[in-house]
């Protein structure tokens, strides 16, 4: 679903995307089903399940608004300091990519060549989705010597995200006729400064790996709230 819309001093565009996709890669690099299958015995069937970049949720919007505030005035001087000021954003809302869990230390992927392993899972999870642990490691368990882990590929959902940058400009002409002007720009990258967690496959931000000290934690985010402040001339 997308939507774009200018009315008067407005301008905006929104989209969002419900999708799910699925294919049996164990790895987000550039080989795609080219690289080594994890089980030998099961083959491809080992790997299938939610794709490394498997977002289910995906909402965006964008806008810019031209402030009416002595836009007609014939007052030049009155126009130019107190009017010509703009905002505009930037919005992006989605769920997070599927996490894969893998497996520390000796295990038969040690022996067998190119191959990966995952843990065995017992029941269903209870995922606390909290900084320390951000799905329910008490499942998870060595498998077997010799053998693979029957966890699913990709089984656990990283964390989403929801960021808002937002700009304000105020525009000082000099010359409507040359079009010569004094633009001040503040930008504010993630401007609410939520704590975004990052959580996928690709990008690392969540320990996976049974056996790792600090398995199941939340390890990075993005960056917090960022100000940036500009002046740009036209002439």
């Amino acid at each position: 679903m997308r939507g774009t819309l200018a009315k008067n001093d407005l301008n905006y565009q929104f989209g969002y995307t419900l999708a799910r996709a699925n294919d049996s890669f164990n790895s987000g690099g550039s080989a795609g089903d080219l690289y080594q299958i994890s089980d030998p015995y099961k083959g491809w069937k080992y790997d299938f399940g939610p794709s490394n970049f498997d977002h289910e949720n995906v909402f965006f919007a964008n806008f810019v608004y031209q402030i009416p505030l002595l836009k007609n005035s014939q007052n030049k001087l009155l126009k130019t300091t107190l009017g010509g000021w703009e905002v505009a954003g930037i919005i992006t809302a989605e769920s997070g990519a599927p996490l894969n869990i893998g497996l520390n230390g000796q295990n038969v992927s040690s022996i067998v060549p190119n191959t990966q392993n995952r843990p065995d899972q017992s029941g269903a999870a209870s995922n606390p989705h909290t900084v320390n642990e951000w799905f329910d490691t008490s499942i998870y368990s060595v498998p077997a010597a010799g053998t693979w882990g029957n966890a699913s590929h990709n089984s656990v959902w990283g964390p989403g995200r929801d960021n808002w940058n937002l700009s304000l400009y105020k525009n000082f002409v000099f010359s409507e006729a040359r079009g010569s002007s004094l633009q001040f720009r503040a930008e504010f990258y993630n401007i609410w400064n939520h704590t975004q967690w990052i959580g996928d496959t690709q990008n690392g931000g969540v320990s996976t790996n049974l056996g790792a000290s600090n398995f199941g934690a939340v390890t990075s985010a993005y960056d917090p709230r960022t100000i940036q402040l500009a002046l740009k001339l036209f002439f």
